[in-house]
């Protein structure tokens, strides 16, 4: 598996795709003859400049709602919060982890809720770890 290293998003890289109309779950709909265009660039990032994709590898984390071959859509203009999943400078790699805030103290825990291996990270100033970007969107091939 390729290592975990951030795509940038560019106009080149754009697709026009069309939508024949939303998808209902249950009866048809009437509106089946609709057709818009939908620019899944517009619809998935906020900030065009500061946001990047990333391919997910390494072990399945069921827990964390992404899977070895997902693609995450990293903001790097987010602030981080109590709670997201975030992608983190560790050790000179790349890797998600959960971020927990209290009060000025910020931490980092493995996304696996049952890992009682892995103490979590505090994050400082001194220590080179740091929050890279919050995962906004998480692209899964079913």
């Amino acid at each position: 598996m390729d290592k975990f290293v951030p795509h940038s998003i560019d106009s080149e890289s754009l697709y026009d795709i069309h939508a024949e109309s939303d998808v209902k779950v249950g009866f048809s709909s009437s509106s089946a003859d609709m057709r818009e265009k939908l620019d899944i660039v517009k619809l998935l990032v906020k900030h065009k400049a500061s946001t990047f994709f990333f391919r997910v590898g390494g072990v399945s984390i069921a827990d964390s709602g992404m899977s070895e071959g997902d693609i995450v859509i990293v903001d790097r203009a987010v602030d981080p919060y109590d709670g997201c999943k975030a992608v983190c400078y560790i050790d000179g790699e790349f890797c998600v982890k959960r971020v927990e805030i209290a009060g000025k103290k910020v931490s980092l825990f493995s996304l696996e809720n049952s890992d009682a291996v892995h103490q979590p990270i505090e994050v400082t100033a001194d220590n080179g770890i740091f929050i890279w970007g919050v995962v906004t969107y998480v692209i899964k091939k079913m």
